[in-house]
């Protein structure tokens, strides 16, 4: 995805096992890619988009991570860390692949396929802002709400 590029017509699988069409959600609208549930880097990267979750809500910015993790795999991850953002599953890899993110990934030396730590940010045109890859988990959430803010410079300062 480059700058400028609409955000994808894909849907995803909700937490609750609806779907939920990208396209159709508010704006800007955040999307972020993780690896999987329950995992130390994931669970702190939730975490972080959950503490910071009022002031995306604040400059009415919506945030969904996905992951290729089931819906009721979703659910348990989110009551166990009381995570108040949402999460939804790309089951089939449709959203994976119309962002890019599904790609080889090298670990002690065995390649795998897997989704790479991305974050897509698209104004209120859905067009992309700006887009994170091979994302670093600290402060990555704040840098992401930062941008939300500068895009949107009547949404204020942080709280």
């Amino acid at each position: 995805m480059n700058d400028g590029e609409p955000i994808p017509p894909v849907g995803v699988t909700g937490a609750d096992g609806g779907t939920i069409d990208l396209a159709a959600l508010p704006r800007p609208l955040v999307v972020y890619f993780y690896p999987r549930d329950d995992t130390a880097g994931c669970t702190r990267e939730a975490q972080d988009f959950t503490a910071l979750a009022p002031d995306f809500a604040a400059a009415g910015a919506y945030v969904l991570g996905v992951s290729k993790d089931s819906p009721a795999a979703h659910a348990k991850f989110m009551a166990k860390h009381a995570l108040g953002i949402a999460l939804a599953s790309d089951l089939d890899g449709t959203a994976c692949a119309a962002f890019g993110v599904w790609v080889e990934k090298n670990m002690y030396g065995r390649k795998y396929m897997g989704i790479e730590r991305a974050t897509f940010l698209f104004g209120a045109d859905g067009t992309l802002v700006r887009a994170w890859r091979k994302v670093k988990v600290p402060g990555h959430a704040a840098a992401v709400l930062g941008a939300v803010l500068a895009a949107l410079p009547d949404a204020g300062p942080p709280r």
